[in-house]
């Protein structure tokens, strides 16, 4: 049965508590939301709550990090990429130290509470940041190897945590690779590269054009940063067009990561982002939103269909 995002990374941290006695977490006063309360119910001795401190909160886990401990810092991503984000250049990523943010909420998840707790804007400033690594899990598994990743491997990482729901993607064995895509669904007419909940999405577009007799390839890009250009190039030179999708705005996101190969790589084909279009979002159920913004699967395949009409 299909898990939450956050419920899968608590459970994770505390897991890894058991064996690796460096592991110290971090939390802004909202473990019970980013559930790394389970990791401090299991080992209150090396749980940190830090209050509504981000900023310090992120300083005192680079002076952590110095000691030889390895912590891992949560709150919601709106927060933790904003007024944490002084802290996380400065000396996480400026001293390439071994800290590892999750941020919990990301996209519009935090449904309910609108436009200051959605966090929209997070990918473009973690990935500007030299030494920092990306990962945008998009199912149980997925999560699963991130948060084990990036407790064994040196250096900064960024976790983007959904607080919902997402359908198993991947087996329990499936071999995953920082700085690599997986193509989970195959096809010849067009290719969406998405992460996290619009690779989901993307699979539901993919079926019902199919039926339309569009076929289309759907990659989850779990790895923003490094990113995987050698997968980005094999599918715009095999489907001969690019759809990406993401919970983001479409300045700075995972769209522009991808056109950035296409360009460097002089691979010129029709490209389409779906993404908040530039604006600032609102509270509603979180379905709703989605829809609103152009970010379901009737958003994915508007976004096929236009990229579509340009590779004719």
């Amino acid at each position: 049965m299909a898990k939450s995002i956050r419920e899968v990374y608590g459970s994770v941290l505390a897991e890894l508590g058991e064996t690796n006695h460096d592991i110290v977490v971090l939390d802004a006063d909202l473990s019970g939301s980013t559930k790394s309360k389970m990791f401090g119910d299991a080992h209150p001795d090396r749980f940190f709550n830090m209050g509504i401190a981000e900023s310090n909160m992120v300083a005192t886990a680079a002076g952590l990090s110095t000691t030889g401990k390895i912590p891992f810092v949560n709150t919601f991503t709106a927060f933790l990429t904003t007024l944490g984000l002084i802290a996380t250049r400065a000396q996480v990523c400026y001293g390439n130290l071994n800290v590892k943010l999750g941020g919990a909420y990301c996209g519009m998840s935090d449904a309910l509470d609108g436009a200051t707790h959605h966090a929209l804007e997070d990918i473009s400033a973690m990935r500007a940041l030299p030494n920092m690594r990306l990962l945008v899990p998009s199912d149980a598994t997925s999560t699963k190897w991130a948060t084990e990743y990036a407790a064994k491997t040196y250096g900064p990482f960024y976790l983007r945590l959904s607080r919902d729901v997402y359908p198993d993607l991947y087996p329990a064995d499936y071999q995953f690779e920082c700085g690599k895509g997986a193509i989970v669904r195959d096809g010849k007419d067009v290719t969406v590269i998405a992460c996290g909940l619009l690779v989901h999405k993307a699979i539901e577009a993919a079926e019902v054009l199919e039926k339309k007799g569009v076929s289309v390839r759907v990659v989850d890009m779990y790895s923003v940063k490094p990113i995987d250009k050698e997968l980005i190039l094999k599918c715009a030179g095999e489907t001969g067009a690019i759809v990406t999708a993401e919970e983001h705005n479409i300045y700075g996101g995972l769209g522009s990561a991808v056109s950035e190969v296409l360009a460097w790589a002089g691979a010129g084909v029709p490209t389409e982002f779906v993404g908040i279009q530039d604006t600032f979002t609102e509270s509603g159920k979180y379905a709703d939103l989605l829809a609103k913004y152009g970010v379901d699967a009737n958003g994915v395949a508007n976004g096929i269909e236009k990229v579509l009409a340009r590779k004719k």
